[in-house]
C-alpha cells in the first residue's frame, strides 16, 4: 500500500491500514520508518485522547484486567480502544510469543477495539522503542483511549510513564507490606494502584494489601500533577470492581484536563527526542568496531576512547 492509501485507510479507521503503518514505524529500515513519520505528521497531534499505561509483575493479570476494563469502557458508543501490548523478546533468538491478542478474546472481537502486540526487542524499560509512534498512529485512526501494556519486569520499569497520561500499577493480594509499598522506583510514578485477583480465598487478603498500600502512599508526596494516588481493589476475572476503577480514571482525566496534560506530553517528547538520539548513536557504533579493537589492544582507556570517537 502507498503512503496515500495508508492515510486514506487510517482516516476511515481501517485496522489493516493502521497495522501496516505501525509495521512501517517498527521497521529498522530508515526508508520505511520515514513513511510512517510522514503519515503521523500528516494527521498532527490528537489532543482529546487518554493514554493509560498498565504494568505489573508477570502473572498479575494485566491482559485480563485490560480486557475487563476495555469491555466496560466500550459500553460508551463514543469510545474506541487501542491496546498496544509489549511482549518480552528472547535474549538468545530475539523472538517473542506475541500472545496477548489470544488472551483478550472478547475485546478483540469488538469492532471498536484494536489490539496490537509488539516485541520489546533490546529496549529496556518495559516498552518497545517505537511504541510512541504506534500510539500516535492509533490516535490518528480515531482511537481515543490507548492502553499500553508493558512487559512487566519489576520496580525499575518506569519508562512506560514517559508514554502515558495515566499510569496504572497492578499488584497481587499479599504483594507486599507498607515498606514494599514505599520503595523508590515504580511506586513513585503510579497514579492508580490496582490490587487484582480479589476473589475466592484472596478476597480478604486483597483488602488487607490495599489498606497497607494506602497507608504507605500517605507517606510519599503527591505526584507532579498534584494528584494523590488511589488504591482500588478489583477482580478482573470476575469483572468485579471495574466500574469504580473506571470512575477513578475519569476523575484523574478531569484532574489533568488543564495545561498539565499537554505540558506533560511536551516533556515526554523531549525525553523521547534524547532517547532517539541515543538510538541513532548506538546504531552507528558498528562503524567504529575496528578503531575500538585496535585502540583497546594499544591500551587506550575505554572512557578516553569513547570521548575521542564522539569528538
Amino acid at each position: 500500500m502507498t503512503k496515500e492509501e495508508l492515510i486514506k485507510g487510517i482516516k476511515t479507521g481501517d485496522p489493516r491500514s493502521l497495522s501496516k503503518a505501525i509495521t512501517l514505524a517498527e521497521s529498522s529500515l530508515d526508508s520505511k520508518q520515514e513513511v510512517a513519520l510522514q503519515i503521523i505528521e500528516h494527521f498532527g497531534p490528537q489532543k482529546d485522547t487518554l493514554r493509560i499505561g498498565v504494568t505489573g509483575a508477570p502473572g498479575v493479570g494485566k491482559s485480563t484486567f485490560i480486557e475487563a476494563v476495555g469491555v466496560e469502557i466500550l459500553k460508551d458508543p463514543t469510545k474506541k480502544i487501542a491496546v498496544l501490548s509489549i511482549d518480552p523478546s528472547s535474549e538468545v533468538s530475539q523472538g517473542s510469543i506475541l500472545g496477548d491478542k489470544t488472551r483478550m478474546n472478547k475485546l478483540s472481537s469488538m469492532d471498536a477495539a484494536y489490539i496490537r502486540p509488539s516485541a520489546s526487542g533490546n529496549n529496556l524499560g518495559g516498552v518497545s522503542k517505537n511504541t510512541r509512534l504506534a500510539i500516535l498512529l492509533c490516535e490518528a485512526a480515531g482511537y481515543n483511549t490507548i492502553f499500553i501494556e508493558s512487559v512487566g519486569v519489576g520496580q525499575n520499569e518506569t519508562e512506560i510513564a514517559k508514554l502515558s497520561d495515566l499510569f496504572v500499577l497492578l499488584i497481587s493480594p499479599g504483594g507486599g507490606d507498607e515498606l514494599q509499598g514505599i520503595k523508590r522506583g515504580i511506586m513513585e510514578v503510579a497514579d492508580i494502584i490496582v490490587v487484582n485477583k480479589a476473589d475466592g480465598n484472596n478476597k480478604s487478603q486483597a483488602q488487607v494489601t490495599a489498606k497497607e498500600y494506602s497507608m504507605a502512599l500517605n507517606l510519599k508526596p503527591k505526584n507532579e500533577n498534584n494528584w494523590t494516588p488511589k488504591v482500588v481493589v478489583v477482580s478482573a476475572h470476575k469483572r468485579q470492581g471495574i466500574q469504580p476503577l473506571i470512575e477513578k480514571c475519569l476523575d484523574y482525566n478531569k484532574h489533568i484536563k488543564n495545561h498539565w496534560k499537554q505540558n506533560n506530553r511536551k516533556e515526554q517528547m523531549k525525553y523521547w527526542t534524547k532517547k532517539n538520539i541515543e538510538y541513532l548513536l548506538l546504531s552507528k557504533i558498528d562503524q567504529y568496531s575496528d578503531t575500538i579493537e585496535s585502540s583497546i589492544e594499544n591500551g587506550v582507556l575505554p572512557e578516553r576512547l569513547a570521548k575521542n570517537i564522539l569528538e
